[in-house]
């Protein structure tokens, strides 16, 4: 497995943001670098940009002006598709269309050397696909970058089903001699990270459709409890619910309509009122100015009310013939009659710098209990939340959906686990990976929760993985 040697040519067609930053973290490895556009002045423009992009680096004292400098003089803007005859590899990062990408292949394959790799930067369609109609398939991977390219460390390297291995190998070990995480994966409909990432946005608006709690309150209880980077609704603004809408449609109809991947009417109507999330200035937040964006909500008890001495978060306990403990997926109304108690039940909480923790409880909890319980999470500076009688709650039904189909993706062969996990944490920047988190919360007690909510809500998107299944099993025999 050896990376390409950094005096090949690394030839990039597309000058877009993405063009440009793959362009930028070549050239920082030392490639000589051919940047061309189908529009030249958008190649020129393309330089340009990163130009500026450098000069604010030098400025921040992040990067010497001799090293900004030696960078730009390896980018070379070429005007013909021709001058990119030297390459070694080619990285395509052009607009999301299988045709025009095909087209472009095809003609790159009568200038490229035999022994030139062919790489798009697509990030939703089939490479297998792309590489149909070329005479050396063999030659044709996914290098999947995440934006901002020269931020982002995942790179996503994708096998079609003809693409040689040798070929996949020199592209993970080349990614990963420019400093970024190689992950590989086989072409299936959003490879690993816009395939698992689904339940993420997918558990959020199913939530707020649910009116389990408004989109800030989400937010707040996903990031501040549950330790994610971006609140999936600020998250899905920034995206562009255009974008993030026709990728979650795309996923769910290349699965052939398997309801794990169902899009959200929520935004759909979004996107039909043009509120596009940051771009368009209005998106479930406002981006205008305007400073009424709602906030999240928070309970709060009395001054002066008792609080719960010797009380642990992660395991059952009771105060006053209440029973207090973690969510395990059913709603506390079914805790209670089962011990014959009223019931507390909370959200998942990630226990190093979490600042906000969800929790409901049955109809028959007596309100100084319940104060009780927000005054001690309050003395551990932990605002609360309540929530609805709700399965999962948020956090949890969150986790439990993005593990679910991490164990789905491992069981088809997609990636391994630590494929898995690492894409996740170095593409989105969750927390924890999602299986390794699954482990930590128990395999067995994460397909509980899952059969819970397919019991409670009757939707066949909480179908527990066979692959999670049987790793509970291994678990629970180890």
């Amino acid at each position: 497995m050896t990376a390409l040697d950094k005096s090949a040519v690394i030839g990039i067609v597309g000058a877009g943001t993405m063009g440009v930053g793959i362009a930028q973290v070549a050239a920082a490895a030392r490639h000589p670098v051919r940047l061309w556009d189908a529009a030249h002045v958008a190649a020129d423009n393309g330089k340009q940009r990163l130009e500026s992009d450098l000069q604010k680096l030098v400025d921040r004292g992040k990067m010497e002006a001799a090293e900004r400098d030696a960078l730009l003089g390896r980018v070379t803007v070429v005007k013909s598709l021709t001058d990119l005859a030297p390459s070694a590899l080619v990285i395509e990062a052009i607009v999301e269309k299988l045709e025009i990408k095909r087209e472009l292949f095809a003609e790159l394959e009568g200038i490229v050397a035999s022994e030139c790799i062919l790489a798009t930067n697509t990030s939703s369609i089939s490479v297998t696909s792309i590489a149909r109609n070329l005479e050396m398939p063999g030659r044709m991977v996914g290098m999947h970058f995440f934006n901002p390219a020269p931020i982002m460390k995942l790179v996503e390297v994708v096998s079609g089903v003809a693409t040689d291995g040798e070929v996949a190998r020199t592209v993970k070990s080349t990614a990963e001699q420019w400093g970024k995480v190689a992950i590989h994966t086989k072409s299936t409909p959003g490879f690993i990270v816009n395939r698992v990432a689904r339940p993420y946005y997918a558990e959020a608006l199913r939530l707020l459709e649910e009116q389990v709690a408004d989109a800030a309150t989400l937010d707040a209880l996903l990031t501040e409890g549950g330790g994610f980077r971006m609140g999936p609704f600020a998250l899905m603004d920034l995206i562009g619910h255009d974008v993030n809408y026709q990728v979650t449609l795309s996923v769910f109809e290349a699965f052939y309509h398997d309801p794990r991947f169902r899009p959200s009417i929520v935004q759909l109507e979004l996107v039909n009122a043009g509120r596009f999330g940051r771009k368009s200035g209005r998106g479930f937040f406002r981006y205008d100015g305007s400073d009424d964006n709602p906030q999240p909500v928070a309970a709060e008890a009395p001054v002066g009310t008792t609080t719960i001495q010797q009380f642990s978060l992660g395991a059952m306990s009771t105060f006053k013939g209440v029973t207090i403990a973690p969510t395990d997926g059913r709603t506390a109304a079914e805790v209670a009659a089962s011990m014959g108690a009223p019931a507390i039940i909370y959200d998942l909480f990630k226990a190093e710098g979490a600042s906000r923790l969800g929790f409901t409880a049955s109809s028959d909890t007596p309100e100084e209990v319940i104060e009780s319980f927000v005054a001690t999470m309050a003395e551990r500076d932990v605002k609360t939340t309540r929530l609805p009688d709700w399965p999962g709650l948020v956090v949890m039904r969150t986790v439990v959906m993005l593990a679910n189909e991490g164990f789905e993706a491992v069981m088809q062969a997609v990636s391994d686990e630590a494929g898995v996990d690492a894409a996740m944490r170095f593409g989105v920047n969750y927390p924890k990976g999602p299986i390794t988190w699954a482990r930590e919360i128990g395999l067995q007690r994460v397909a509980d929760i899952i059969d819970n909510l397919l019991r409670l809500t009757g939707d066949p998107r909480y179908r527990v993985s066979l692959g999670l299944r049987r790793a509970a099993q291994q678990s629970k025999a180890a």
